[in-house]
């Protein structure tokens, strides 16, 4: 069984930035399709970006432009650097496998907030 810690979160100034990690266990990390999501309060989750086994990336069209998903397969970690943060981003940030979900982790709380 397959399992996630999201780490990296904190509380930042409107502009500032973050960058998020997704430790996966396993061996079929660099065969993954791999995506970050958020839960905001109130909120149902919603995808925000993902990374193909091949690098493919993809965003949604609010975080376009200001956030870049990577990965390390190597040492079996996805990443995501969020620059221009704004306070609508704020949210608990997960990382789970696109094409076929897997138990989700704690994930990591972003605060964003003048």
């Amino acid at each position: 069984q397959v399992q996630l810690v999201e780490s990296g979160g904190g509380s930042v100034q409107p502009g500032g930035s973050l960058r998020l990690s997704c430790a996966a266990s396993g061996s079929m990390f660099s065969a993954i399709h791999w995506g970050w999501y958020r839960l905001a309060p109130g909120k149902q989750r919603e995808w925000v970006a993902d990374i193909t086994w091949d690098g493919i990336t993809h965003y949604a069209n609010s975080v376009k432009g200001r956030f870049t998903i990577s990965r390390d397969n190597a040492k079996n970690t996805m990443y995501l650097q969020m620059n221009n943060l704004k306070p609508e981003d704020t949210a608990v940030y997960y990382c789970n496998n696109v094409r076929s979900k897997v138990a989700w982790g704690q994930g990591t709380q972003v605060t964003v907030s003048s």
